[in-house]
């Protein structure tokens, strides 16, 4: 593992977003919405696809309602789910690396939880077409918690379910709004960036950035050569 900055402890769990992180869902997702808003004669730029990216159902609809009015923001939600649900129920295509760092964490006993903003039906669906649902102790969704990421319900509710202390909990998150959820749930994020490179806002938080789920592996790799902090 030379070349390699370890983490500064080992976690005594990993949490995980989902879309973006380990689905390559958030492109299945822009391309639903954006193909629904063609239909309906709404040509959206693709900044505004990528500032939802990360984001909950509530915040989306928003952004939309903003530009569109509630009235074709409903019809063009409709339209993006029924063409989203077929692409679900296909399985939504693995982010590389993702099946390699389970295997990794299932081979050494660390617990894993999924803590995504996603609700709780549509993500169950997403991680049994894909494969992945019964490689996690729990799921958290924006279903089972009072406000969504930003906020840090999500990733507590995780921590509390693993009976992990959220300073010993490893996050690894696509977004910017997951990191932020994760920091201000006390965890330390490892932002892996999909569809949204980092800003310097983004970069101020301090947190390790990694260019894919390998990198990520290697991380927890390193650490665990260095010894147990």
């Amino acid at each position: 593992m030379s070349g390699v900055e370890p983490l500064a402890f080992m976690p005594e769990a990993v949490v995980f977003d989902m879309d973006g992180l380990m689905l390559d869902s958030e492109r299945a997702i822009i391309d639903c919405l954006a193909r629904a808003a063609a239909e309906a004669g709404h040509p959206l730029e693709q900044a505004l696809w990528l500032s939802m990216v990360g984001q909950g159902d509530a915040a989306c609809r928003a952004i939309l309602a903003e530009r569109l009015g509630a009235e074709a923001t409903q019809a063009l939600l409709q339209r993006s789910q029924a063409l989203y649900e077929v692409r679900v129920d296909a399985g939504v295509p693995h982010r590389p690396g993702i099946v390699a760092l389970l295997d990794w964490l299932a081979q050494r006993a660390i617990p894993r939880a999924v803590a995504t903003s996603t609700r709780r039906p549509l993500a169950l669906r997403k991680l049994r077409a894909a494969g992945l649902l019964d490689r996690f102790d729990t799921v958290c969704t924006s279903s089972d918690v009072a406000l969504p990421k930003p906020a840090p319900d999500v990733y507590l509710l995780a921590a509390s379910r693993l009976q992990v202390d959220p300073a010993r909990c490893l996050v690894l998150e696509d977004s910017p709004t997951g990191v932020r959820a994760a920091l201000a749930a006390g965890m330390t994020p490892v932002q892996v960036p999909d569809m949204l490179a980092p800003d310097e806002a983004v970069r101020a938080l301090r947190h390790r950035i990694v260019g894919s789920l390998d990198e990520a592996r290697c991380l927890l790799a390193a650490r665990l050569a260095a010894g147990r902090a």
